[in-house]
């Protein structure tokens, strides 16, 4: 299988798995700040402190304006299989992964719970 093959591939599997995810619920009061400090530490160990890039792609607005909030909530919700980033399921809902991404493009962590 090329590259190109599976490059379509995976694009087809992060489609399907987006469009079977609910509507965003977003967090209050100690879930919110459980899923900020998760932004910010466990996806920063990656991701870079400032989300700026470092073993993972950066996840600054600029580098996800053109990425549908659906897709980018289905890879942190189910991973991306191949590569370093794990699912998340085990530990969000399918709504706090939407939001995440969410918030991700609209410049986290700059915002304080």
């Amino acid at each position: 299988m090329t590259a190109a093959m599976r490059l379509a591939l995976r694009s087809a599997v992060f489609a399907l798995a987006a469009s079977s995810l609910p509507a965003t619920a977003a967090p209050e009061g100690p879930r919110r700040q459980e899923l900020v400090r998760m932004v910010r530490q466990d996806c920063g160990s990656c991701h870079g402190m400032r989300l700026t890039g470092g073993l993972g792609p950066a996840l600054t607005p600029s580098a996800l304006a053109d990425k549908p909030v659906q897709s980018l909530a289905a890879t942190i919700y189910h991973g991306r299989p191949g590569t370093p980033m794990p699912p998340w399921r085990a530990m969000l809902s399918a709504e706090e992964a939407e939001w995440i991404a969410q918030q991700l493009q609209a410049g986290f962590p700059a915002e304080t719970p």
